[in-house]
């Protein structure tokens, strides 16, 4: 079993962890240092002052990071690692159950005490960013679904959680039809693959913890909460159990994936009931709204499914890049091998169908390196004419993180910067 502790020691080992001696205020301070970790990309641990516990970020601010935890060698090594932990999750998994007692103990529920930040100056509040929600289905208690979601401390009362129309909003809308509250419990500071698992979109009604499985390629054990009997995993740093009320508070604004202030929305509140703390070495895990490991998290999962449905519909897919620029969400540039002179076409509109909220995808020939920007801009300048290249799809499903769009109502921009076929050698870089 790997704990976070773990995967820290073992950056600790090459050379990637800074360590913060001085205690750090709860607002502001803790993202000048994780800005700064990001620069040197590193991991950073620091104390925030009022709470015991250690915390630590930029975990997983480097791909090459993610690519060693996955024990990937490539880009499409690491993607397969996603696709087929996809495929076959949910398909024979058996968990190995443990005691719950054996690895936590209980606190005092002082929510004030955990090292919750305020990472910007116009926050709603001081946000817990890296926690993994795990809830029952309404309608068939063996199966459970795990998602991250913000939490922003309510003082006095409890935590206010952002739902997204996805699959823990559709078990709290259920419950809600019923009259119901939603038990839940809450994880933080688990290994990084169980938090990209819990950002990957396996079908309604399949346990991440199964996609877990997969990634690391052998069985997992879980522990239930007392009150609910909620299944977490053992390694979790801090385990909280509540309920997801009936009652909402105003939420936000929190800076989302595009370093731009999301929304002030009203969203349920959370009351905890208890709180639990790892008997092992326990790491709140931080993550900087908009910074490196907030985008690789977000981002990860969809950049394998542009590459799956791609390499579906073109020869060859050398590379996907969901851009930094673009919060790791919005724009993509994708460089695949033509045989036909539709390739290119093809590509873009099966890269906005594997990611919905894709508002710009670039396809480039395989000669052009997704991660050199300039070689980019180069090949839209050399390879691209509108009246041929161009594909625009007005008044299409996008994202609600851009501002531009009317409530997540977009035009997407396609952009065919691959040469033709036949005329190959017009296009290419002299040699040395």
């Amino acid at each position: 079993m790997r704990y976070l502790a773990d995967v820290i020691n073992w950056l600790g080992l090459k050379g990637r962890v800074v360590n913060i001696a001085d205690e750090l205020s709860s607002s502001y301070e803790p993202s000048e240092v994780i800005k700064n970790a990001e620069k040197e990309r590193k991991a950073v641990i620091f104390k925030v002052k009022g709470s015991s516990i250690p915390c630590v970020s930029n975990v997983i601010g480097e791909r090459d990071v993610l690519y060693e935890l996955l024990n990937s060698s490539s880009d499409e090594d690491a993607y397969l690692k996603i696709i087929d932990g996809l495929n076959a999750a949910g398909i024979g998994y058996s968990f190995k159950e443990e005691k719950f007692s054996d690895y936590f103990v209980s606190l005092d529920v002082r929510l004030d005490r955990l090292p919750a930040i305020k990472f910007f100056r116009k926050d709603g509040g001081r946000y817990i960013t890296s926690s993994v929600v795990v809830a029952s289905l309404p309608d068939n208690n063996d199966f459970y679904n795990a998602s991250i979601h913000r939490l922003m401390l309510v003082p006095g009362r409890g935590l206010a959680i952002r739902l997204v129309p996805r699959h823990l909003y559709r078990i709290y809308t259920e419950n809600l039809s019923k009259g119901l509250e939603t038990p839940i419990a809450i994880m933080v500071g688990c290994d990084p693959l169980l938090l990209l698992s819990a950002a990957t979109s396996p079908p309604y009604g399949v346990f991440e913890f199964s996609v877990y499985e997969k990634l690391l390629g052998g069985k997992t054990s879980i522990v239930r909460t007392p009150k609910y009997g909620i299944p977490v995993h053992p390694s979790a740093s801090v385990v909280m159990e509540g309920k997801i009320t009936k009652e909402l508070v105003d939420e936000g604004p929190f800076v989302d994936l595009l370093n731009l202030y999301d929304s002030i929305r009203k969203q349920p509140l959370v009351k905890i009931e208890s709180l639990y703390v790892n008997v092992g070495k326990p790491f709140f895990h931080v993550i900087l709204p908009g910074g490196n490991e907030h985008k690789i998290l977000m981002g990860f999962p969809k950049e394998a499914a542009i590459w799956d449905a791609v390499r579906r519909s073109v020869p060859k897919v050398r590379k996907v890049r969901l851009t930094n620029s673009g919060g790791g969400w919005l724009h993509a540039i994708v460089s695949i091998s033509k045989n036909t002179d539709g390739d290119g076409k093809t590509a873009i509109m099966a890269a906005f169908a594997a990611h919905p909220s894709l508002k710009h995808v670039v396809v480039v020939d395989d000669d052009i390196d997704p991660d050199d920007i300039s070689s980019v801009e180069w090949a839209i300048a050399t390879r691209f004419q509108a009246a041929k290249g161009l594909v625009v799809i007005n008044y299409a499903r996008g994202s609600t993180l851009d501002p531009s769009s009317a409530d997540g109502l977009t035009s997407k921009l396609g952009i065919d910067a691959t040469y033709p076929v036949k005329e190959r050698e017009k296009f290419m870089k002299p040699e040395w």
